[in-house]
């Protein structure tokens, strides 16, 4: 099964950058993608990659797994979310569901 694509979900923790079309104020940001690939790794670094591409600063790369994978842990899946999968799937290419800008609060 290695050799054949599957969707990962990723969220990616995203430091400031130059550019980075974060507000102001924010400190980071999470970043939701779904991200379509042979195995895990190989979804972790076309995902950092792109976004880089994209200006951003990743730091961190947290992994939940494939959708199956996702299933079995118990997460409930809506539509809207598996669309999206489905999308990165079709399109060959990374998907950011959500950005979650990060704020200091003291």
């Amino acid at each position: 099964m290695a050799d054949k694509m599957q969707v990962y979900t990723l969220t990616v923790e995203i430091g400031r950058a130059e550019g980075d079309g974060l507000p102001e104020n924010a400190t980071g940001a999470a970043m939701m993608c779904f991200c379509p690939a042979k195995d895990e790794p190989e979804a972790v670094r076309e995902t950092v990659a792109i976004l880089k591409q994209g200006g951003l600063a990743p730091l961190d790369v947290s992994s939940y797994g494939t959708l199956q994978e996702r299933l079995d842990d118990g997460h409930d899946i809506n539509a809207e979310e598996r669309g999206m999968m489905q999308r990165a799937l079709d399109e060959n290419s990374v998907v950011v569901a959500m950005t979650s800008p990060f704020f200091d609060v003291g």
